[in-house]
């Protein structure tokens, strides 16, 4: 169980500061320290001194520094040294799950039934995937010439990190670069910085060369905007709000630097008429409450054809009502608490403005009894807001699922598509062709049919409009990581070619 107190099993050896760089822990030099916050009790775990720029700028050259030994790997070498790495992040597996649910308040069984394996299997993944790094095969294109295409490495990549899945996210931002050849900073939030050390420090564990994974933990205003400027920062990836992701794209335009942006996301679920009840029912409430809500994600708004939207609600609310909200260490835990008291604060926000046009179905409160100390807020069911409505368009980010009908499919894929947003969706219905014109017609990086959430490593997520553009995990990912070379040979061996008359001579 969850005490006042409870320590993870890596916290003596990440005394040496919250700053990992050329292979060791340090500490920040900003002058200030930080705490990270239990969120089921409000209790401070860890204690640790901010980043500053000069960090960030040992972090950036010792990146530097590595990339020539790295990216001049062969990739057997690579892939041998993820291949180790996935087997010393495995043998950690509970260490990473216990420090994973600490920070973030994620239950238990979330942490190692989902973060921990998925990112296991990813770095699986890229351990495979570096060995095909590869170019269009060779062709003479012009006739008189030999052309192909290099895929090679970038060089530093300065990447920042979200709160929510703060070791998924850094796995997701770590693995292509360093499977591809580049060395990356990486910031992680300040709220949860904890796996992201962990994994930097596996890193090492498994033999892969100081400097090539670096880890600051600072302000993004601070460490996070000097890392995303720096001139000898070739590439910025970046994860979180879309209104921070325009201030990232502002810096790193200004340097002309490769940009991946993975912002917000407000993403429909879609019911025909048609849809197996039942399996729409259970998906939207795993859809909406998967990590408390705090999933870009997260199934947000539902869109039920009229024949079964008051069955949906009904059955929706019931099924939300007996989600048991507690102690994430505890093995009957289905929904820990939200990330931060501050959070909790902003989502009731949202559902206490939406009573004044909606109808809240189940729960839109903070629950009470033993649970008060912790940022808990109740899975929330609301029926009835308008289409035009905050609770509809703006993202929450919390265990808040809003449900409206419509009538034809029409309207329900053009409301599905009514919002800046464009990350993930899904369509429920048992006809093939009905389902497949959504997956065309609805503009979102990920449409799931019948399921809601599901991701895997062989497989692309990244999104459409206001969620940004680029893809993390598969072999897509690369696509961001690398740059392409055209090489052209000439095959002639004539000195003087036909095309030099364009510019001096006449035709012989």
């Amino acid at each position: 169980m969850h005490k006042p107190g409870h320590r993870f099993q890596a916290q003596d050896r990440l005394a040496g500061g919250a700053q990992y760089i050329a292979g060791r822990l340090t500490k920040g030099t900003s002058g200030r320290t930080h705490a990270v916050v239990d969120p089921a009790t409000g209790e401070e775990v860890y204690t640790y001194e901010l980043a500053g720029t000069a960090d960030v700028d040992a972090a950036v050259a010792a990146a530097r520094a590595a990339f020539p030994g790295w990216s001049g790997a062969t990739p057997g070498e690579r892939s041998d040294a993820l291949h180790r790495f996935a087997a010393v992040l495995a043998e950690r597996a509970e260490e990473f799950a216990q420090a994973e649910s600490l920070q973030c308040g994620k239950p238990l069984k979330l942490t190692r039934e989902f973060d921990v394996p998925g990112t296991i299997d990813n770095t699986a993944f890229f351990a495979g995937a570096a060995r095909h790094l590869q170019g269009q095969s060779a062709g003479e294109y012009s006739g008189d010439h030999t052309s192909y295409v290099r895929r090679e490495a970038i060089g530093v990549v300065g990447s920042i990190a979200p709160w929510n899945y703060p070791l998924q996210m850094a796995a997701w931002k770590i693995l292509p670069a360093i499977a591809a050849g580049n060395t990356i900073v990486l910031k992680p939030a300040e709220l949860t910085p904890l796996t992201s050390l962990l994994f930097a420090e596996a890193a090492t564990a498994a033999g892969i060369p100081d400097g090539v994974i670096n880890i600051v933990t600072g302000l993004g205003r601070e460490a996070g905007e000097h890392l995303v400027g720096h001139p000898d920062v070739a590439m910025t990836s970046f994860t979180g709000s879309t209104a921070v992701g325009k201030r990232v794209a502002e810096i790193a335009t200004s340097t002309v630097k490769r940009l991946h942006l993975e912002l917000g996301g407000k993403a429909p679920f879609l019911v025909f008429d048609d849809a197996d009840l039942e399996a729409a029912v259970n998906g939207a409430v795993a859809g909406s409450l998967i990590n408390t809500g705090q999933d870009c994600t997260a199934a947000t708004r539902a869109y039920v054809q009229r024949p079964l939207y008051d069955a949906f609600v009904e059955r929706t609310g019931e099924l939300m009502a007996s989600v048991r909200v507690g102690d994430p260490f505890a093995v009957d835990t289905d929904l820990g608490p939200l990330i931060s008291h501050a959070q909790r604060d902003r989502v009731a926000g949202f559902v206490d403005r939406a009573r004044g046009y909606a109808r809240v179905v189940t729960g839109g409160e903070a629950p009470q009894r033993d649970l008060k100390s912790g940022a808990y807020y109740a899975p929330t069911l609301v029926a009835d807001a308008g289409q035009d409505s905050e609770i509809v368009q703006a993202e929450i980010f919390g265990p808040v699922l809003v449900v409206l009908p419509f009538d034809t499919d029409d309207e329900g894929i053009a409301l599905a598509n009514d919002t800046p947003y464009g990350l993930a969706a899904s369509a429920w219905s048992r006809d093939v062709y009905r389902a497949n014109r959504a997956t065309r017609e609805i503009k979102a990086g990920c449409v799931w049919v019948n399921d809601h959430i599901p991701i895997i490593s062989e497989m692309p997520h990244g999104g459409y409009k206001a969620s940004g553009f680029g893809k993390d995990m598969s072999a897509y990912s690369f696509e961001e990581y690398t740059q392409v070379k055209h090489v052209m040979f000439d095959n002639t061996a004539v000195a003087r070619k036909d095309w030099h008359r364009t510019v001096f001579g006449d035709r012989p």
